[in-house]
């Protein structure tokens, strides 16, 4: 393949680990172009600081750091929860719903500089290629992605360290902790090594959000979430923007050993793959927000929006977020959500977050006189039997066809 010359500048999406690192390096060399570093800023906190520095070492004419933790929270986490999707009925989608925002500054960013091209470090085995690569050509369909691991002949940890080696690159990973990990305001992820054993339980010091559930505070703690037209803004009474909101839950959650996800998912590009999750906030964001739900959603309105929930997360699972389907589908879910407005109190307590309180002064659609056991003048019990009989209708008939045909 001829590479050099066919690209001038390229805009790599960089996380300064080994991979994205080597690739840096490795796209001065092959393509013989101009490297800009770009990261964003979701919420890793310190993993970003070495970042400048390492990039221009390896070979970049520059680095962008492009804060997004409002908008991360505001615009893709907060609409995703009004949905409560949940990918396969466990994954909290964090590393999903952190890809097309990632992209989008990245193109930004190419925008900008002059770029003819943009690069990530996903693999060819992963979900991540197809997010970054769609979100890329949502925003320009001539775009030239390079992918290098589609393309070079590294094709094992131990290549990668003595390309690494050969470069003078720092290698982060150690014996110690050889797992990768994606983290930000929502989650941190961890696949690779120990966990490739699916019946191998994930060491203790893997987890860096949350204390060990048998070491959480023995005391229960609980914790009031208020919501407007489904969007959380405030923990107990005190109102916060987006990204400060979801950084408290996480803080409370993580000291109550709440949020830790294990399973094997089904990857987009058809193999299963395992990863351990730790969802401290959004654990409890989702309870809570099911709570008000509870009280404040018509029936059916419910019924049918949660009936669209399991198509909606494989579309953020499978990267389709710029999709017009899922843009679609968000107007229907933001609908539903104009008369999610109250609070809910949540109970954290060793690995566990659970609601026991819920209540909506303005859109509550729970009463009293109804659904009381004690006596009341609005409801007349009698009326059920003719309900019954005219649902019961089919299978009273199918009854009668047997009893016919003996």
């Amino acid at each position: 393949m001829q590479r050099k010359g066919s690209v001038k500048k390229v805009v790599l999406a960089y996380s300064g680990g080994l991979d994205t690192s080597i690739i840096l390096k490795w796209l001065t060399e092959e393509y013989d172009c101009e490297v800009v570093a770009y990261s964003a800023d979701l919420g890793q906190g310190e993993e970003l600081d070495h970042i400048p520095a390492k990039a221009k070492k390896t070979g970049a004419s520059s680095c962008h750091i492009v804060d997004l933790k409002e908008e991360f929270a505001r615009d893709f986490v907060f609409p995703m929860f009004r949905a409560n999707a949940i990918y396969e009925g466990r994954y909290f989608l964090g590393t999903s719903i952190a890809r097309p925002l990632i992209a989008k500054a990245q193109m930004e960013i190419a925008a900008k500089e002059g770029a003819d091209a943009v690069s990530h470090g996903a693999t060819g085995k992963g979900n991540d290629q197809v997010r970054f690569e769609i979100a890329y050509y949502h925003y320009d369909p001539a775009i030239k992605v390079i992918a290098p691991w589609r393309e070079w002949d590294l094709k094992s940890r131990t290549a990668l360290e003595e390309y690494a080696r050969k470069h003078d690159i720092p290698i982060p990973t150690s014996k110690k902790f050889p797992w990768s990990s994606d983290r930000n305001l929502l989650h941190i992820s961890f696949e690779g090594d120990i966990l490739e054993n699916p019946w191998a339980e994930a060491p203790e010091e893997m987890y860096q959000l949350t204390v060990r559930p048998e070491d959480a505070p023995d005391q229960a703690e609980y914790v009031e979430v208020e919501f407007e037209k489904g969007d959380a803004v405030a923990v107990n009474g005190e109102r916060l923007s987006p990204a400060n909101l979801l950084a408290k839950l996480n803080q409370l959650g993580g000291k109550h050993g709440i949020g830790r996800v294990d399973l094997l998912e089904n990857r987009y590009v058809g193999m299963k793959s395992r990863g351990v999750y730790e969802t401290p906030g959004g654990t409890i964001l989702e309870e809570a927000h099911r709570a008000v739900e509870s009280i404040c959603m018509d029936r059916e309105v419910m019924h049918l929006r949660d009936s669209l929930v399991p198509r909606y997360a494989d579309m953020i699972y499978n990267g389709y977020w710029f999709a017009p389907e899922r843009i679609a589908l968000q107007a229907l879910i933001d609908q539903t959500q104009q008369s999610v407005n109250g609070k809910a109190r949540i109970k954290l307590y060793k690995g566990h977050a659970r609601v026991v309180g819920r209540d909506s002064a303005s859109d509550s659609l729970f009463n009293v006189d109804f659904a009381t056991f004690e006596a009341d003048d609005v409801y007349n019990q009698a009326d059920a039997e003719g309900f019954i009989k005219l649902n019961a209708l089919r299978l009273r008939i199918a009854a009668i066809q047997r009893q016919n045909r003996k």
